[in-house]
């Protein structure tokens, strides 16, 4: 199979693929993140990187079975600036441009839950109604996603009921632990709408913050929220983790 993978990020999609026991001829990855493009690289040193995806043209990929892609987000999502398209999640037109360009056999569009009428204009452009999935199904956290695709016979996942305890590191390095000062600022910063994972109960710790009585029933979480750039240092849906007698951020 050749695929052509768009805001490809670290070629998670090459990932899925081999776990799915699909065979992969040549993966071809647009991303312009330098990062990202190191990580894709140093895992699948055969990836062919291609860059932008603005400076793509659908002439130049011959017999592409597949193109992927989670085209930015950051406009469409609760958590961004809900501009839609007019922000960077508009770069979802290129992802339409190089389908009806290339014109592969199938393709599979990702992006967050959002507003019906940005959602009703993907739909259109892509001939194809949204499957909404959410990854709690097969990982420890909740993580609600729509996609777009024209593969036939998709199905909703197998609960496999892992939790985010199953998955935690047991040993993580000692910068990951917080300070008194790391305690103080999410105490500060938590608000109304902070969530606390504690895995050990541990009375001594916890009385340090001072949760809003709302985020008491969210002690003891199973799912991990969906996480933030600002993970552990307080603010919105984060999680902290309380354990062995110290509080760390994830990991």
């Amino acid at each position: 199979m050749n695929v052509l993978s768009l805001f490809d990020g670290i070629s998670c999609g090459r990932v899925a693929l081999e776990r799915a026991g699909i065979k992969v001829d040549k993966y071809y990855a647009s991303e312009i993140d330098k990062y990202a493009i190191s990580i894709s690289q140093k895992n699948y040193p055969d990836i062919i990187q291609v860059g932008s995806v603005i400076d793509l043209k659908g002439q130049d990929f011959k017999e592409i079975d597949l193109i992927i892609g989670g085209s930015p987000c950051q406009s469409f999502s609760n958590a961004g600036n809900r501009q839609g398209f007019d922000g960077k999640s508009g770069l979802f037109y290129e992802f339409v441009r190089l389908v009806k360009e290339v014109k592969p056999k199938y393709f599979l569009l990702e992006n967050v839950k959002m507003k019906q009428e940005w959602q009703d204009v993907i739909s259109e452009e892509m001939g194809v109604k949204p499957i909404e999935i959410n990854s709690n199904l097969v990982s420890g956290q909740n993580r609600e996603r729509l996609y777009w695709t024209n593969i036939p016979n998709i199905e909703q996942p197998e609960d496999k009921n892992i939790s985010i305890t199953d998955i935690l590191q047991d040993s993580v390095d000692e910068k990951y632990y917080l300070t008194e000062s790391n305690i103080k600022t999410i105490n500060r910063n938590f608000g109304s709408k902070g969530k606390v994972l504690v895995l050990d109960e541990n009375t001594s710790l916890i009385e340090k913050m001072t949760f809003p009585s709302r985020i008491k029933q969210h002690l003891n979480i199973v799912k991990c929220p969906t996480l933030v750039a600002a993970m552990g240092m307080g603010g919105g849906n984060v999680p902290v983790i309380v354990k062995k007698d110290k509080m760390r951020k994830l990991t």
